[in-house]
């Protein structure tokens, strides 16, 4: 394992804060010398929680601090912005403001937002869920969020469904992208064509691969290398704007399978 960072790289490189079976700060610790950002994956329910205490936060910031590190913050993934039911979305909507007011000490890179339960189609098969309607719902939950953060670091990630549906809502709000590349592969769109339209915008990217069992979030000997080149050298060409490039994946040999890949690219 070297314990260096990638040269050459045409942005920030990052990946997940769970890479070796551990908490979160060993996982910080390990990594530090190795990444220049880490994506924290949080959750809170009412089985299980891994949200860090206050001396734990102030560790994590020393840590960046010492490492030229900085953090991604991946917003609860239970939560429903676009729902019908109120009382949800509100609750929703707390789960991430308590995640915000916790890690705003390190100054985070971006907050990653999941805009969930789109409706299944357009128009939807339900005819009480329309597609307008969870605009609409997704729209006041961004507005509760930009009411809490500078909108621009609000990266809203491209899931399963049509990125054109959320991006009415991205656009008024002057969000960011969050372009999850693997998402885009897994769900057969055109990882080009949404390049072209929205990398422009993107804060972070999230890359991984897909195996051979159409499952994705591994290592980067499962994407296409001729894929990879084209966003490494669109990284490099679309430099304006500062990115986070992060390898969403779980694992170590995911991890370390994944940074000889890029060293070959880059040298």
């Amino acid at each position: 394992m070297k314990n260096q960072k990638l040269q050459n790289m045409p942005c920030r490189l990052g990946t997940t804060s769970y890479i070796i079976p551990d908490e979160i700060l060993p996982n910080l610790r390990f990594l530090a010398d190795r990444v220049d950002d880490v994506e924290l994956v949080l959750f809170e329910s009412d089985e299980y929680s891994n949200l860090p205490s206050q001396a734990d936060v102030k560790e994590m910031a020393k840590i960046a601090q010492d490492n030229d590190l900085s953090y991604t913050v991946h917003l609860p993934l239970d939560a429903w912005p676009g729902t019908t039911d109120e009382s949800i979305r509100k609750n929703s909507m707390e789960k991430g403001f308590r995640v915000m007011d916790l890690m705003e000490p390190l100054n985070p890179f971006a907050w990653i937002v999941h805009l969930n339960d789109a409706p299944s189609n357009d128009p939807p098969t339900n005819k009480h869920r329309t597609l307008l309607d969870w605009q609409n719902q997704c729209g006041k939950s961004l507005e509760d969020l930009t009411n809490r953060t500078k909108p621009s670091l609000l990266c809203i990630e491209t899931l399963g469904y049509d990125y054109n549906w959320a991006w009415p809502m991205v656009e008024e709000k002057k969000c960011s992208v969050c372009l999850d590349i693997g998402h885009l592969v897994v769900n057969g769109y055109d990882v080009a064509a949404y390049c072209d339209a929205w990398l422009k915008y993107a804060r972070v990217l999230h890359v991984h691969g897909v195996n051979n069992a159409g499952r994705d979030h591994v290592d980067l000997s499962f994407l296409d290398s001729e894929l990879l080149r084209y966003l490494l050298l669109n990284l490099k060409n679309e430099n304006s704007v500062q990115r986070v490039m992060t390898l969403e994946i779980f694992s170590q040999n995911d991890f370390e399978k994944s940074i000889d890949v890029l060293e070959q690219f880059l040298q």
